[in-house]
């Protein structure tokens, strides 16, 4: 039988696989697939994901992060399920609050999009321990992601478990639900090598199960190839234009487009220029491609312990459309709106046919989609980092930028070009960076502390020969692990003590006093630590407190990786090297204010908690308690601090501390570092956008704190007394923290005459290159526009925040006041026609810079 058949046979029966069986309901959606694309209820699709974690943010904001995404042009919500939330004890399941999985897919589909489930069960995801349970390391005899027996029967009741609660659910499109797609694993391919023949076993008995479920949609695999039928294999990665399934009958699926990259504490801060984004995203449809996924589309938050590792930071922005608050990131969010909206008038084309390639030069060239010899849709690419270029398509010249991809959904026009930002600007790096839009109190109420002991605590440590492994003994129950010894002296002497850990960090005290701290980072979390110290004559104590700042979530058996002390050597002048690795140590895990419960409410008014003056500050192991006060108005009446009702997000600025965990009546909005700096060199304001991207090629804020800012949830907050927690690991000074309000946003927008119309306007039986492009200003749900700052239409030079009247200059003000003022949104064309023309001949501007507040 000839390969065409042999294609057609397999489609049909991907078909039968995936079919629909509820005839009789009313209810039914079937999921199958071809070569080239995904089809659902019968028609090919073209489709716009974006990664969305559930935990990552609160139930009351789902909506209003789904809706926001929808509108950004998103077809589907792709997401991870959290395996070690959702079973924290083996066989005891929770999914409430944040985790509640149901309520977040329901969610989806009220908003009418649909889901992308990826159950794997490991995640990776910079989540703590790449989403596994910790009690699923201590199963006798247990290997994870390998053909192990005990590994495999946990693994499949756990899928199991979330694929029949989403039948019970209906939530399978089978059933009238929004889920469309399922993934089993998840980069798996990644690391396969290292497990030899027992990981190509893996992969078959986990493609196979998966299918036993029988979910009626069909699985994914992502970095996977070979993945076996009917499984997809997918592609992950910065650019997957070049990617190609692994059977003439798999469409061409991208389950990751990193939107930016995650943040760990001691790094800069990454972020992925929008015309490279754009970039990638349209040379994967012009290849063939036709769903793609952002990884992320809305980021959030690491909240309490959830955070991987290592020294995976608290913040999960990652350069998102959305931001870390639920904020719309311009110009972002809108150019890949306007990409959306261009691709999708190119969908019935995309779906007819496999693309025709047409070499236009050097790193140029087309990629065309024919529904008939003369109707057609092409995507025009420069891939030349540097030059930019003229080309001549179908009889007609195109100007290509450096680094571009044009759409033309008739062959004809141009309605997006990569390069070419036409949406709306916001002022400020981050949601509460710019003053004028962001009100900041400072909390000057009376604090009260609690000091830690230092060393053994309670009446629970224990004693053991020798230096034992951190997360054996904690189980990740908690950060902290103290190693205890004594170290005795025949007279006073000065000696040099030389500490090894796997990670990932360490503070040492001798006789009780501070003397050394020490840490890692995340590629490298093992660290050395010397210090010259002074010994008493006679016994000396010390306790050393490892630190867990998340546990391990990628790379080959990450999940037997160790971490604490491992090697304690002392050094005399005189007599050499005194190894006490393997000594006595007595061991305590946790802190003790962990043990006593200082995080918790019902622990505010207890009398642990010590007042007066002066404040303690800069000290370690250190609790710090206050009661900030929400009332309607911020009035000294409060007596307090009184920040005004509403839904928006709160953010603690930690600039003044130095390491620690912050909780919010009793929840924990997560790990904080500020005193960890990154590197002084490596970052540039104005990234070149043209070329690879990598996640150090694009970096900000060097020689500062990876994050500063902290992410109050609104709904964690209620009218009155509100309890906030700090426990200072290394020492700060709480009466420099400061709460952030977001009052408004500074827009502006920036077209030019030769901008091409918004890509939605066009009509293939309209002469578009007759309309005009447009400045269209849009603030938050709820918030309007109360001020034009800068208007003109001309040659303004400058950029956003800073412009000013060029030699070419016709003031916009009234007009733009007159449009803009108390909407949510205007738009205005921008032709001469329409704006009068101060300087004919001139290529010009429309430049508007405003505020939006509420």
């Amino acid at each position: 039988m000839g390969s065409k058949n042999n294609t057609l046979v397999l489609a049909l029966l991907v078909v039968l696989i995936f079919g629909c069986h509820c005839f009789g309901r009313g209810l039914c959606g079937t999921v199958s697939y071809d070569h080239r694309a995904l089809i659902i209820d019968g028609k090919r699709r073209v489709l716009q994901s974006g990664s969305i974690h559930y935990p990552r943010t609160t139930p009351e904001v789902w909506p209003d992060i789904i809706r926001k995404s929808k509108e950004g042009g998103l077809d589907v919500i792709e997401t991870y399920v959290f395996w070690n939330y959702h079973e924290p004890v083996r066989g005891q399941y929770y999914f409430e609050g944040r985790f509640d999985l149901v309520r977040f897919v329901k969610t989806v589909q009220e908003a009418g999009l649909l889901v992308h489930l990826r159950i794997g069960p490991y995640a990776c995801a910079e989540w703590n321990y790449g989403g596994f349970p910790i009690w699923l390391h201590f199963i006798p005899g247990i290997q994870f992601r390998t053909t192990n027996e005990p590994f495999k029967e946990e693994m499949k009741r756990f899928l199991g478990k979330i694929v029949n609660l989403m039948k019970e659910e209906n939530l399978f499109a089978s059933q009238g639900g929004p889920i469309i797609l399922a993934q089993v694993e998840n980069e798996y391919g990644n690391v396969q090598g290292a497990y030899g023949i027992a990981g190509e076993l893996y992969v078959k008995w986990a493609a196979e199960t998966a299918v036993s479920l029988n979910t009626s949609v069909p699985w994914v695999m992502c970095q996977q190839k070979d993945a076996p039928d009917p499984v997809i294999n997918t592609c992950n990665g910065f650019y997957c234009h070049q990617f190609t399934p692994n059977s003439p009958s798999k469409p061409k699926i991208w389950t990751e487009n990193y939107s930016g990259w995650f943040l760990s504490f001691g790094y800069a801060i990454p972020y992925r220029p929008v015309e490279d984004l754009a970039f990638a995203v349209a040379r994967f449809f012009e290849y063939g491609g036709t769903f793609q996924n952002y990884y992320m589309y809305f980021g959030g938050t690491n909240f309490g312990r959830t955070a991987g590792g290592p020294l995976v930071a608290t913040s999960y922005d990652y350069d998102a459309p959305i931001d870390e608050y639920g904020f719309i990131r311009q110009p972002k969010w809108g150019h890949l709106r306007d990409l959306h909206k261009a691709i999708k008038q190119c969908e019935e084309y995309l779906i007819s046919s496999d693309p025709t390639h047409k070499q236009l030069g050097n790193n140029l060239e087309a990629h065309i989609y024919y529904k008939s010899s003369n109707d057609c849709a092409a995507f025009l690419a420069n891939y030349d980092s540097r030059s930019d270029a003229n080309v001549t398509f179908n009889g007609n010249l195109y100007f290509l930028p450096a680094w571009s991809v044009s759409i033309l959904p008739d062959c004809k026009n141009v309605i997006f070009n990569t390069a070419k930002v036409v949406s709306q600007r916001s002022l400020g790096d981050f949601s509460f960076a710019h003053s004028t839009s962001v009100d900041e109190i400072s909390l000057e109420p009376v604090w009260s502390w609690y000091k830690e002991e230092v060393g053994i605590w309670g009446n629970n440590s224990f004693m053991e020969p020798g230096l034992l492994e951190q997360i054996n003994t904690t189980k990740d129950t908690s950060d902290f692990l103290w190693y205890s010894t004594s170290v005795s002296a025949d007279r006073e002497k000065d000696i040099v003590l030389n500490i090894e850990s796997l990670g990932h960090a360490a503070l040492v005290f001798l006789n009780k006093r501070l003397v050394a701290f020490g840490y890692g980072n995340h590629d490298d979390a093992s660290f050395s630590l010397t210090e010259k110290i002074s010994l008493n004559e006679g016994n000396n104590t010390l306790d050393l407190l490892s630190m867990m700042i998340g546990l391990q979530n990628y790379g080959p058996w990450f999940d037997v990786q160790g971490a604490g002390i491992n090697s304690v050597v002392l050094i005399g002048p005189s007599n050499g090297k005194n190894d006490i690795s393997s000594g006595k140590w007595t061991y305590q895990v946790g802190l003790e204010g962990e043990y006593l419960g200082l995080d918790k409410v019902s622990l505010a008014n207890s009398s642990l908690w010590n007042q007066g003056t002066p404040l303690p500050v800069y000290k370690s192991l250190i609790w710090y308690k206050m009661i900030l006060q929400i009332g309607l108005h911020m009035t000294s009446a409060c007596g307090h601090v009184c920040p005004p009702e509403g839904k928006g997000p709160l953010a603690l600025n930690l600039t003044g501390m130095g390491k620690g965990q912050a909780w919010v009546n009793g929840q924990s909005i997560g790990r904080y570092w500020p005193a960890y700096l990154s590197p002084p060199t490596g970052c540039t304001d104005n990234c070149d956008y043209k070329g690879s991207y990598n996640p150090f090629k694009c970096q900000k804020k060097c020689g500062q704190p990876a994050q500063t800012l902290y992410h109050i949830p609104r709904t964690w907050v209620h009218p009155g007394d509100n309890l906030l927690v700090i426990h200072e690991e290394l020492g700060g000074d709480p009466s420099k923290i400061s709460l952030l309000i977001r009052t408004g946003q500074e827009i502006c927008s920036i077209v030019s005459e030769d901008d091409p119309p918004p890509a939605d306007s066009w009509k293939s039986n309209l002469e578009f290159k007759s309309q005009s492009p447009e400045v269209q200003l849009t603030c938050e749900k709820g918030w309007h526009i109360t001020s034009i700052n800068f208007a003109s239409f001309g040659t303004p030079s400058g950029n956003c925040g800073t412009f000013s009247p060029g030699n070419c200059h016709a003031d916009m003000l009234s007009i733009v006041q007159k449009v803009c003022i108390g909407q949510e949104g205007c738009s205005i064309p921008v032709s001469a026609a329409n704006l009068g023309d101060p300087c004919p001949g001139v290529l010009k501007s429309f430049v508007v810079e405003a505020l939006c507040s509420n």
